[in-house]
């Protein structure tokens, strides 16, 4: 692939970006439904790419109607395959991006105010991935297996297409074929797909209805503020400054500094990724391969905090701007999501289609009576903001869930991104691609674990967490708020 393919890649994005922010500003329904515009630009791009345009214009050709167009169209749409295997790339290249900046010229909290903060994200998270397995494991032993004759591993397929998205659905490419059953890629990619639409789409509408019901903190649905604002415009006299120069450009342009700290930030991480795979290969690679499907992007969130710990340790100038990292954090996410969506294969849906109608209505639900029961019960305070990001990875992996948070959240006001990120630590090395998923399947088949004792490992899991989120950390809570009303009484007096 050519550097003029990705350079072009690169710019038609930007075009779709441009566009779609043309479409909020005079589109009153997606100003209504809280649409970013980069979720605009990836459904423009995934209309005009193969799955639909495509499509449309294979009916047309094998008609006899613009033949030509359409054997153009058909494998890429109207940008081309070249153009949509570069966006496919760049997904799991920014999302690096995203974490790795995500403490970048913040304070990093002390391992008390982490645990506090992140705890009830992790109970939560950590329920609702091994709630995922149980349900889907429960489902192909007595449903899937008897009536639909495929493999007990296929109720790990939820957390794969739903934690793991697309690119853990096809890192177990080989893992499907040892095991003999390849369609299961297709299938969890097909789940994929659903989940990052439906994580999306139920998401907006759940931002919508707490925003009228008053359960938002941030948002609120009888404030729409001006034209402008619901337009995503801010107002002349409203404009500030989105980043501080903290060097003279003559030596350097600031946004570079910060771009070169985010690079280090991303190859610590990759460094760190690769000592672990090495050391899985020396020591236990021929019986069972794990860290080989381990993402980049929790790696790259820790080179973040060292690199952040070297800037607390040695930056007395202070010339890390937190506002200029947003700004990079932020140009990323805008083109992770528009290349994610535009590059989505609706072709999968078609295969398998009990299996998989099963499957994604019974994660869908689960994911939804986690938010909706159990967030308010678990999370301590902003339970909304905290739990729309949840529910957005349970469905559509990290970035669906960053999305919906910057809807709910746009100007970070509230815990729910650093709680969400200090939980990514502890979380992401095991679920939504990590070790558990990896090793999901090969336990699963192997006679010393199977399907019920997997179902066994991950039923403890999912109590431990229930019970950890909802009595131990609510315990500790309201011990911790009655500590501070005393000392307030105590001051007052």
């Amino acid at each position: 692939m050519s550097a003029e393919t990705v350079g072009l890649a690169l710019l038609l994005l930007g075009g779709l970006l441009l566009v779609s922010k043309l479409v909020r500003v005079k589109w009153k329904l997606s100003q209504k439904l809280y649409l970013p515009s980069s979720i605009i630009g990836g459904g423009i791009a995934l209309l005009l790419g193969p799955d639909i345009l495509g499509w449309f214009a294979g009916l047309l050709g094998d008609r006899g109607i613009a033949e030509g167009f359409a054997e153009r169209v058909q494998e890429g749409g109207l940008f081309g395959e070249d153009i949509m295997s570069v966006w496919a790339t760049l997904p799991g290249l920014l999302i690096s991006v995203v974490f790795a900046s995500l403490f970048l010229g913040k304070r990093l909290p002390k391992l008390k105010e982490t645990v506090d903060l992140a705890g009830p994200n992790l109970a939560f998270g950590v329920t609702v991935a091994s709630g995922q397995y149980v349900i889907g494991l429960l489902l192909a032993i007595f449903i899937l297996v008897p009536f639909f004759n495929v493999p007990v591993f296929s109720g790990a397929l939820i957390e794969i297409g739903f934690l793991g998205g697309h690119g853990t659905a096809a890192g177990l490419g080989n893992t499907f074929e040892q095991v003999g059953w390849a369609e299961g890629q297709d299938l969890a990619l097909g789940l994929a797909t659903v989940g990052l639409l439906s994580g999306v789409i139920i998401g907006i509408i759940l931002i919508n209805w707490g925003a009228r019901t008053k359960r938002t903190q941030v948002i609120d649905a009888d404030n729409k503020g001006t034209d402008k604002e619901q337009a995503g415009l801010i107002e002349r006299e409203n404009r500030t400054a989105g980043s501080t120069m903290t060097i003279h450009p003559s030596s350097m342009d600031p946004l570079t500094l910060h771009f070169g700290l985010i690079a280090v930030a991303v190859i610590i991480g990759q460094l760190i990724l690769s000592g672990l795979q090495w050391l899985e290969q020396v020591m236990w690679a021929e019986t069972i391969e794990v860290m080989a499907y381990v993402p980049l992007f929790p790696l790259a969130m820790i080179g973040g905090i060292i690199v952040q710990m070297i800037i607390d340790r040695f930056d007395k100038n202070h010339l890390v701007d937190e506002r200029s990292i947003e700004r990079i954090q932020g140009l990323s996410l805008d083109v992770l999501i528009i290349a994610a969506m535009a590059t989505l294969s609706l072709q999968a849906l078609a295969d398998n289609i009990g299996v998989f109608a099963i499957l994604s209505i019974s994660g869908i639900l689960w994911c939804l009576f986690a938010f909706l029961f159990l967030a308010p019960r678990m999370m301590p305070n902003y339970w909304f903001e905290r739990g729309i990001g949840e529910f957005g990875q349970s469905l559509g992996v990290t970035a669906t869930g960053m999305v919906l948070m910057r809807v709910v959240d746009p100007e970070v006001k509230t815990p729910a991104y650093p709680a969400f990120g200090y939980k990514q630590l502890v979380f992401e090395p095991f679920f939504g691609g990590g070790l558990v998923t990896a090793a999901a399947i090969p336990l699963i088949v192997s006679p010393l674990v199977g399907a019920w004792g997997f179902l066994a490992i991950m039923t403890v899991t999912m109590v431990a967490a229930l019970f950890f989120g909802l009595v131990v950390l609510r315990r500790r809570q309201k011990k911790a708020a009655q500590g501070a009303a005393g000392a307030k009484e105590s001051a007052s007096v």
